[in-house]
């Protein structure tokens, strides 16, 4: 055979054969998944817990929005308000904030940086049915850095049978009505008068009555004015009342709550307390009889609503997905849920969807949203809030147990929170 025709039908037999080999090696290599990977989202909630309900009904709903979202991790924490600025600084400490915080401050954060802007979160949807007002006073100059979650407002709310004992035919509108009042319930030799909490857990609620009910409060004209003449002739009011035996005996031990059980086993004649004493305190004492009146104020100034409303945050992470917490905060704010979620804890709704259906089934309802309209807060956008709301709490011991006088404890927290903003301006 000639060499040429060789070389030839070489080079066909190499031919056939690279196909075959090629084929070959097809088969035993493993095939390349191009198709790309499904992101998944992780959701870190801290949740403040308000009552037993809380933590099973956040629970249900997290777990049914991770079967209906696969791809989003939610990992909930609830925990009680005595423990949790602790539980969200250590976090914050470590570099791994929670993606969402329900919460009663913001504006620190948001002077930190720390905090996303809702408005690139919401949904239109859910925007357009939270409350403005209440929206309003969690944006600072057009950032949207907290939204409103649950709102009350508080109210007195008194044991008829121990006013009926007492004499009693209507709650008191006034501070001199009140202390009368007081002592009336007192003189039964059944119970205390006034129930106040100067805790840790509600030192600034307690103020905030006083301070709002004199005709002060807390700011003026964007300014403190903390230790104004109306407030501290409000926080005299309540020293008297201590003096004269008109308070109940351990107003910086017993909070709000267990104040709350004291009255409804008939050993406390009133208190001031938000909307969710209609729903927690007959559960757990069936046969009270209850009433509810205003807040009351100094004689001669008119009536107050006193508001508060709680809210959420979401901090700035290394894997923030915006349109993952928009997908949560829907189904958060969902109205079949959410709407349990409020009545079962007893509070008010900040959305109109929900809050239209309830005011259209329940009068009291219809109230106190109208009056919620019109109520004073705290000043929640200043960003020195949380230190003076901290620094508060310690005043209680100190003027009842005449450690300060009342004009000395308000200058003190009024210097305190006027170098506390300064700060922030630096």
């Amino acid at each position: 055979m000639p060499m040429s025709v060789f070389k030839t039908l070489r080079r066909v037999a190499i031919g056939l054969l690279v196909p075959v080999v090629l084929a070959a090696c097809a088969r035993s290599a493993p095939a390349v998944d191009e198709t790309p990977k499904e992101k998944r989202a992780l959701i870190r909630f801290v949740a403040s817990e308000y009552s037993t309900e809380t933590k099973p009904l956040l629970e249900k709903l997290v777990k049914e929005f991770e079967i209906q979202n696969p791809l989003i991790d939610v990992e909930l924490q609830v925990a009680n308000w005595d423990i949790l600025d602790g539980i969200y600084t250590t976090m914050i400490s470590k570099n791994q904030p929670p993606d969402l915080l329900n919460t009663n401050v913001y504006a620190h954060f948001a002077e930190d940086g720390l905090l996303n802007d809702f408005n690139d979160i919401l949904s239109p949807e859910l925007a357009n049915k939270l409350y403005p007002h209440l929206m309003g006073m969690d944006r600072i100059e057009g950032t949207q850095y907290a939204i409103p979650y649950v709102a009350t407002i508080r109210q007195l709310y008194y044991n008829q049978e121990l006013f009926a004992k007492a004499g009693i035919t209507s709650p008191p509108r006034t501070w001199s009505e009140l202390a009368a009042d007081a002592r009336k319930v007192k003189d039964t030799g059944l119970a205390s008068g006034f129930g106040v909490d100067l805790t840790d857990n509600e030192t600034q609620a307690t103020l905030s009555y006083v301070f709002f009910g004199s005709g002060g409060g807390w700011t003026k004209n964007g300014k403190w004015a903390i230790n104004s003449p109306e407030n501290v002739e409000g926080l005299k009011m309540l020293k008297e009342l201590f003096d004269q035996g008109l308070m109940d005996p351990e107003p910086t031990v017993t909070t709000r709550d267990e104040k709350q059980r004291i009255l409804g086993d008939g050993e406390l004649g009133m208190m001031i307390s938000g909307n969710y004493f209609a729903s927690v305190v007959p559960k757990e004492f069936p046969d009270l009889k209850w009433g509810v009146g205003p807040i009351p104020v100094k004689d001669g100034t008119p009536p107050i609503t006193f508001g508060v409303h709680d809210v959420l945050v979401s901090f700035k992470t290394d894997h923030t997905d915006k349109a993952a917490l928009s997908k949560f905060l829907d189904f958060l704010y969902d109205d079949d849920s959410y709407r349990q979620m409020v009545l079962r804890e007893g509070f008010l709704p900040v959305t109109s969807t929900v809050g239209d259906v309830l005011s259209g089934q329940d009068e009291a309802m219809k109230a106190n949203l109208e009056a919620l309209g019109g109520a004073k807060f705290y000043p929640l956008q200043e960003p020195s809030w949380q230190a003076v709301l901290d620094y508060a709490r310690k005043l209680g011991d100190a003027v009842l147990y005449e450690h300060l006088t009342p004009q000395a404890a308000l200058d003190e927290l009024q210097r305190f929170a006027v170098s506390k903003s300064a700060a922030y301006l630096k």
